[in-house]
């Protein structure tokens, strides 16, 4: 009889916590269900199928969009010229998701009582298997209830919001690409500057700039991608006039020269001048037509020398921890290796903070001035810094001239000048260094 009432009560038992799975089951699914009052979506078109979108308004040409076979939008109609990206993309992705505000009519028998029988704006949208389906854009319904849409096809009459009108009304000046220069940033492999007489030409290996012109140096990343970023922000205004574009050409011909930038990467070189016309600045692009008017902080980012570009850290570690760092200073040496988290001297364990002071006052270490010519006289202080789990070792000497110091790095022939304080601080860092305390007894 136990075994019996045993039994019966782990089937009731199974028998609840399966009806508790399939209610809860059932629950999930009508709620993954959309509300039977949810308005219905107009198109649904991944931006992958979309090859071609033809924008049709009464009052101007024409515009067609399509996808060339690297899968970027061109615009190939009314004349052919680079699209922006973004705008295209977003575009496409607004035609492509269109969810209406409202169903307005199920069955239309007419549809020019909602400006849809000629329509302010047509959308023909492509797929990459050749089928257009064509959206009708129409009159704006009475007080701000959206405007009117429809669907080749479909008998039914919508509205969508404004927002969604504001994504598919959109002008050639809309989706038009700006850029005076259009080459792909992250695929740059020179970059040349020609400003204050100078041809300064920088070459990148991986994702590192250098400077290999007028000589090789080491440059400042941060100041070369600096360029780069304002030339590539650099657009022209399409809302000028034709008859004042004609005076920016004109003007820049008696314009005085700024600086000629080269933007080179796998689809060829790409150039663009600045001239300085009293205290406005023109540009002409070589990827672009015409002359156009451009800020001041663009000329001001080319007007530039060599020195500007160059880099003035001595060590190149940045903010990675060295794993050995090893110092001669007027006699004294100091040797510091990294294991795990703590920093050894001489197998003895040191302070962290003191060490990370010398540290940062490595890394910190900078010239004040570049030195072109001279002599580096006896050294009175050599570094040697390991990093990058051993890959990169840096030698930087140092020697007195005068009150201040002159640097060099290892196998290196230029010379960085250097102010005392910043070498003599830098000294008494690495005298400062102490062994570590032993954690006091509780």
């Amino acid at each position: 009889m136990r075994l019996r009432g045993l039994m019966l009560g782990t089937l009731v038992l199974l028998a609840l916590a399966a009806g508790v799975y399939f209610s809860n089951k059932q629950k999930a699914a009508e709620a993954a269900k959309p509300p039977t009052d949810a308005p219905p979506k107009i198109l649904t078109l991944p931006e992958r199928d979309i090859a071609k979108i033809a924008l049709k308004k009464h009052d101007a040409d024409e515009i067609i969009l399509e996808k060339n076979t690297a899968g970027k939008w061109q615009i190939t109609f009314p004349k052919p010229y680079g699209a922006d990206q973004e705008a295209a993309n977003q575009l496409s992705s607004s035609v492509g998701t269109l969810t209406s505000d409202k169903l307005i009519e199920d069955k239309a028998a007419d549809l020019s009582g909602y400006g849809l029988k000629a329509p302010n704006i047509e959308i023909d949208v492509t797929t990459t298997k050749g089928a257009t389906k064509r959206l009708r854009i129409g009159d704006d319904a009475p007080a701000n209830g959206g405007t009117y849409v429809s669907l080749d096809g479909d008998p039914r009459v919508f509205t969508v919001s404004s927002y969604n009108k504001t994504s598919l009304d959109k002008s050639l000046n809309d989706l038009r690409d700006k850029r005076l220069l259009t080459f792909e940033q992250d695929k740059l492999s020179r970059v040349e500057l020609i400003a204050k007489k100078q041809d300064i030409e920088f070459g990148r290996d991986k994702d590192q700039w250098q400077i290999v012109k007028p000589k090789p140096l080491r440059a400042d990343g941060f100041q070369v991608e600096e360029l780069i970023r304002k030339v590539k922000d650099a657009k022209m205004d399409l809302t000028v006039s034709e008859e004042d574009a004609k005076k920016a050409a004109s003007t820049f011909n008696s314009g005085t020269p700024v600086a000629t930038v080269k933007m080179t990467d796998p689809s060829g070189t790409q150039q663009l001048e600045v001239r300085k016309v009293k205290d406005d600045y023109y540009a002409k692009s070589s990827a672009v037509d015409g002359v156009h008017k451009v800020a001041s902080d663009l000329a001001t980012s080319l007007d530039k020398s060599v020195d500007d570009f160059r880099n003035k850290k001595l060590f190149d570690f940045g903010f990675n921890d060295p794993n050995k760092i090893e110092m001669h200073d007027n006699g004294k040496t100091y040797a510091f290796e990294k294991k795990g988290e703590d920093w050894l001297s001489s197998g003895k364990k040191m302070d962290s903070t003191s060490v990370q002071s010398f540290v940062d006052k490595l890394r910190d270490l900078a010239s004040t001035k570049f030195i072109d010519s001279g002599t580096f006289g006896a050294q009175t202080m050599d570094i040697s810094v390991t990093s990058n789990d051993g890959k990169r070792v840096e030698k930087v000497l140092i020697s007195k001239q005068g009150s201040d110091y002159i640097a060099k790095r290892d196998n290196e022939p230029a010379l960085y000048g250097t102010d005392a304080k910043t070498v003599d601080d830098l000294s008494k860092a690495a005298g400062d260094v102490k062994e570590a305390q032993p954690p006091k007894k509780k």
